[in-house]
């Protein structure tokens, strides 16, 4: 069995360690750990059916992200006996406008035939959202998706490495780079230590470009910054409370103890700022206070950042270098990471010990990385 180095344990680098672990393959995971990793600080919204965007390949790579979750929490959480931070709540949109609410409602009828899991699908009048989200304000009435949920990044992402380890893979904290041999073999340096492989996994999101030494991958990568408002309810019970998705990009999610999360910005010409500002937080209560004025006496917990990676095209991609056989990447997750990235993760793995992928590799091909 070959051995496998992966360079980042954001989401992808995690659940590729943990699918080539559950091979039997020697893998070794070593992760910087740097400020600002969107794993780190995103909560995950599971419910891609809704969104309006009509690029086939983008929509297939979520589509299948958010099923393969009902395989995978079971499996892991049986393995490590941790607390992936994933719950099946449910997701309402809402609206004040009833044509919006009706093209949601029609476009999910449509993708259930293809994607079951979306479950019950179901109009809410104003009493019905107030009921299920009792901090939104009147006149908003909503889609209720039962298939919908929700996932903590950094348990998920903890749970997989647990999991990976369990399986006899190796775990280290360091700054990584790959520089190529010429005989299709990598040495990867973490410091004074040395290592020779034949496959290289690249999983560090939008800090990829660092990672390479010797021909330059020069991917054409753009970080953008997102911050995330976490806050309180004191003396509620938040436990049940489905996703919101309100109609201007933000969302609501509720964790336990009544901790809800609140964002999250775009924040685009940023670069690597993971600086926490009044900007991003005026931004995100200005854009939340008018649907849910219910948070006005919420208690602020943090703030946190992370850098999204985008594709020039939005769309992830995955796949080996046509001129470096055995390095193998992911990247371009963008907002959709923690939908999408434990599946991609599942395919690099696949696609790294030469068996067939789910997915088209054509429709995701990393030279659209290289333009």
């Amino acid at each position: 069995m070959s051995d496998y180095i992966i360079i980042g344990g954001g989401i992808v680098g995690a659940s590729a360690a943990y699918h080539l672990s559950k091979t039997g393959a020697k893998v070794t995971v070593i992760d910087k750990g740097v400020k600002g990793q969107a794993t780190d600080a995103a909560a995950g919204i599971i419910c891609p059916w809704l969104s309006k965007r009509r690029n086939k390949a983008w929509y297939n790579i979520v589509k299948e992200g958010a099923a393969y979750y009902h395989t995978l929490i079971p499996e892991l959480e049986e393995l490590t006996d941790l607390n992936t931070g994933y719950v099946n709540n449910g997701t309402i949109a809402i609206d004040t406008e009833w044509s919006k609410l009706e093209e949601k409602f029609n476009r999910a009828i449509t993708r259930r035939e293809e994607a079951p899991e979306i479950g019950d699908i179901q109009y809410l009048d104003e009493q019905e959202v107030q009921s299920m989200f009792p901090l939104a304000a009147n006149l908003y009435r909503g889609v209720y998706v039962s298939g919908g949920a929700r996932v903590d990044g950094r348990k998920l992402r903890d749970a997989l490495i647990m999991g990976a380890v369990k399986l006899g893979a190796v775990h280290i904290r360091g700054d990584a780079t790959v520089t190529p041999t010429g005989d299709h073999r990598f040495i990867v340096r973490t410091g004074y230590d040395e290592k020779e492989t034949p496959n290289v996994i690249m999983t560090p999101g939008a800090w990829a470009n660092s990672v390479f030494k010797g021909k330059r991958l020069n991917m054409n990568l753009r970080p953008q910054k997102g911050q995330i408002l976490h806050v309180k309810l004191h003396g509620i019970k938040n436990d049940h409370w489905p996703v919101v998705l309100p109609p201007n990009d933000y969302y609501v999610l509720p964790f336990e103890d009544g901790r809800m999360v609140i964002g999250a910005t775009r924040e685009e010409n940023k670069h690597f700022d993971t600086t926490v500002t009044m900007g991003g937080m005026h931004e995100i209560l200005s854009r939340v206070l008018p649907f849910a004025p219910g948070f006005q006496d919420a208690e602020i917990l943090e703030m946190r950042t992370g850098i999204r990676p985008f594709a020039g095209n939005s769309v992830p991609v995955f796949g080996e270098f046509p001129e470096l056989p055995g390095l193998y990447t992911a990247n371009g997750l963008g907002s959709s990471g923690l939908t999408s990235g434990p599946f991609v993760g599942a395919e690099l793995a696949r696609m790294g010990l030469k068996q067939e992928t789910t997915l088209k590799p054509r429709d995701y091909d990393i030279s659209e990385l290289m333009k």
